[in-house]
């Protein structure tokens, strides 16, 4: 299975990236484990968390067969293949830099760069990745996601970021949004499994509830 395929499966049963954001080593299994046992499928530690790659290469450990790990924040070439050495597998960022996307998607990694405008869209797809996360989501709107997938091809999978909360999502769900990088209102610096798994157990129903029908 190649890492877009397992990229694929994570998505189709649950497309909400849990994004956690200073998580450190010594705690990132338990975290992880919480989060994976609640539902979630796709776990991202950005690379402005403490001792990150050890971060990843743990959770990547822990939850292996059971979620997709990858780095987040990753703003640099090089970097992308110490996140494929710690055993990462998704390549995340805030921008759209065409060099890093390409690096990730010619190591068939699945790159997941930030876009808040029709032509970094583009520029990110022509470069190969793999979906793309709308950034930050609070300074677009339902109103933008709509406008750009009428002219973005139509497999295109956006994901608002950004101040996503379980009372927000529905709004972005009706005019196409693929799923959602969840960030602050998931997981914060320091927070417990336990409060994490109440948390994410929310966002899991609430997702549940606004797409089964």
């Amino acid at each position: 299975m190649t890492h877009l395929t397992a990229f694929d499966a994570a998505f189709a049963e649950l497309p909400l990236i849990a994004i956690l954001r200073g998580v450190r080593p010594d705690e990132v299994e338990a975290v992880g484990t919480a989060l994976v046992d609640a539902g979630f499928k796709i776990l991202e530690v950005p690379l402005n968390s403490p001792e990150p790659f050890d971060g990843i290469a743990r959770l990547a450990k822990a939850v292996a067969g059971r979620a997709v790990v990858g780095a987040g924040t990753v703003l640099r070439v090089e970097d992308v293949a110490r996140v494929e050495a710690a055993g990462g597998t998704l390549i995340i960022s805030p921008n759209a830099n065409t060099a890093v996307i390409a690096e990730a998607a010619g190591r068939g990694l699945v790159s997941l760069p930030g876009i808040a405008t029709p032509t970094e869209a583009f520029a990110a797809l022509d470069a190969g990745a793999s979906a793309l996360k709308l950034f930050p989501a609070e300074a677009a709107s339902p109103v933008v996601l709509k406008a750009m997938r009428a002219v973005l091809p139509k497999t295109t999978r956006i994901l608002p970021v950004g101040g996503i909360t379980p009372t927000t999502m529905a709004p972005w769900l009706q005019v196409g949004a693929a799923g959602f990088g969840l960030g602050g209102a998931l997981y914060a610096a320091g927070m417990s499994a336990d409060e994490v798994s109440a948390r994410a157990a929310d966002f899991v129903a609430s997702y549940r509830a606004l797409t089964t029908a």
